[in-house]
């Protein structure tokens, strides 16, 4: 299995403060093109589209490619995607406006809202028979556990325990998007490891229990609508749908073949962890609100404090882990910056060294599951945010693509 990482090596220390010229922004719109456009020319990806903002606005912007692989239509700045993981970030935030309110505890026990976490025992093993065997947690699932993928949830496409649980009790696995998916067993004790998985579907739900709203209600109401992030959404409107890229599978011989495209979903529930559809214009809004401190445009989100307790480690001496990859139809291996220690904030991947693409310390960024990729750079108040619609996850090509993008962004911007 490809492990992301990308062609460029060495670390560049970014200044505290990047300037820019009118010349320079032409230079870099010139440039941020071009590795774009190539990359899609090279198979890379079908189509991609990608934003650059800093504090203040856009710093660019531009779409490459095909929504639909022959189809004819061109990818552009207002194309919907389904951003899937990309999705966490904004429920975090959601649950950071409660925790605000005193609606929500970090800390508290996460079963006192939703009953089933509490009834969660940990998978200890299979029995002679093959049975499961469980026990007891050794403490609470907090939400702060369920923020920072220590909780003891887990995807079944990296973890073998996982699955096999889901084959030997015949349960649904997340990509039902079925209510019965959320109760699985916690693979270790809270608190106790890393591992990615589904803890922030649980959150969404917490975020329903006590605001008895759905999670797409309350999104339109107090998060994306105020943002105007009117292309964001867990099911397509019309319009959204008119603008849709269809996803596409990397075949073994490389190349890419689309898959079918539906304006609804069969769900039960909103995915906090993974069901958003958006385009990369909106996603940057949410970017700015950041690193903004929670403020975007004159409206308040976020308390900056909040932003601030967001944006710092939050496991501690733990490390994120390289994630394998045990459903290849679904994911290859990936890891960001192999090598390079990574802690977690709520909910982002943190960069605890500079990285080879001129990022400092500090950054954060995760993805979605089609390749899609996003970072939040505090330091230099800059982030960017890249869409492609590919599986599996961890895609060699595409992947590569977004870490020359940035790469690109940090040269261009004299880092």
């Amino acid at each position: 299995m490809a492990t992301v990482t990308a062609s460029l090596t060495g670390i560049k220390n970014a200044p505290d403060f990047l300037t820019i010229s009118h010349q320079g922004e032409v230079d870099m719109k010139e440039q941020l093109d071009s590795v774009l456009r190539q990359g899609v020319a090279q198979g890379a990806a079908p189509g991609v589209t990608a934003i650059v903002v800093d504090r203040e606005g856009i710093r660019y912007e531009g779409g490459f490619g095909e929504r639909q692989l022959g189809g004819g239509v061109a990818m552009s700045t207002d194309t919907v995607g389904k951003i899937f993981s990309m999705t966490k970030a904004l429920t975090a935030a959601a649950a950071m406006q409660l925790v605000e309110q005193g609606r929500l505890s970090l800390d508290a026990p996460a079963g006192e809202v939703c009953a089933d976490i509490a009834a969660a025992q940990v998978l200890s093993g299979f029995d002679d028979n093959g049975e499961p065997v469980t026990r007891a947690p050794s403490t609470a699932v907090t939400l702060r556990h369920l923020l920072t993928h220590t909780s003891g949830y887990s995807y079944h496409m990296w973890d073998t325990a996982c699955t096999r649980w889901l084959e030997t009790t015949g349960s649904p696995d997340i990509t039902s998007q079925q209510k019965a998916a959320l109760r699985q067993p916690l693979m270790f004790d809270p608190g106790s490891q890393w591992r990615y998985g589904i803890g922030i579907d649980w959150v969404g739900q917490m975020v329903e229990a006590v605001s008895g709203m759905r999670l797409g209600d309350y999104f339109d109401e107090f998060l994306c609508g105020p943002m105007g992030m009117s292309d964001t959404h867990f099911d397509y409107n019309d319009s959204m749908f008119e603008r849709a890229a269809h996803l596409h599978a990397r075949l073994p011989d490389g190349s890419l073949a689309p898959l079918p495209l539906e304006q609804t979903d069969q769900r039960e529930f909103d995915e906090g962890g993974g069901g958003l559809k958006g385009t990369m214009h909106d996603y940057g809004r949410f970017l700015r609100m950041l690193l903004n401190k929670g403020e975007l445009d004159g409206t308040r989100i976020l308390a900056a404090n909040t932003v601030a307790e967001m944006c710092t480690n939050q496991i501690g001496e733990l490390r994120v882990q390289a994630m394998r990859s045990c459903a290849p139809n679904m994911s290859n291996d990936g890891e960001f910056f192999p090598g390079d220690p990574k802690s977690w904030g709520l909910s982002f991947q943190i960069n605890e060294v500079a990285g080879f693409t001129g990022r400092p310390a500090g950054t954060l960024m995760w993805a979605g599951l089609a390749n899609s990729y996003y970072w939040i750079d505090p330091v230099n108040g800059i982030g960017g945010a890249y869409m492609s619609q590919i599986l599996p996850f961890a895609d060699a090509a595409s992947s590569a693509l977004f870490f020359e993008f940035e790469s690109a962004v940090y040269k261009a911007l004299g880092a």
